[in-house]
């Protein structure tokens, strides 16, 4: 199997004006995205829906190069039930598995703390549950 990397400590200030720390030890969805994005429209009721149905793994937005305020219209719209961190350097801890300029990009870690798998582009139902499923069976 290939070699996961660490996905760097994934804290700080989300849109909603809270502070976020995420834990190692349940799996995560790290969906970095902006509100003018298409793509990322397109996949929201997703990522929504499926953050619903899997309470036990943490769903994380990352915004990059965005305006908190249409981004804070973007999300209610939508109904992101889960955090959205504004500090898009964050990226930069993820050495490559996140390019901020390739959106939407997806991720899910596993419960150690790694990469798991990535998802270039929009995900699907059956996309994001597959990889969830087999990642939390680890």
């Amino acid at each position: 199997p290939e070699k996961r990397v660490d996905a760097p400590a994934m804290s700080g200030m989300t849109l909603s004006g809270t502070n976020y720390t995420y834990s190692v030890g349940k799996v995560a969805v790290v969906n970095v995205w902006a509100s003018w994005c298409s793509p990322c429209r397109a996949e929201a009721p997703t990522l929504a829906a499926l953050a619903n149905k899997y309470s036990e793994v943490a769903f994380i937005g990352i915004l990059t190069r965005d305006n908190p305020a249409t981004a804070e219209a973007f999300q209610r719209r939508f109904a992101l039930p889960y955090p959205t961190l504004i500090d898009d350097s964050l990226l930069i801890g993820f050495k490559g598995s996140l390019p901020a300029n390739a959106i939407p990009s997806t991720v899910v870690i596993d419960k150690a703390g790694k990469v798991a798998a990535r998802i270039s582009g929009v995900v699907t139902v059956a996309s994001l549950t597959e990889l969830i499923e087999r990642v939390s069976k680890e």
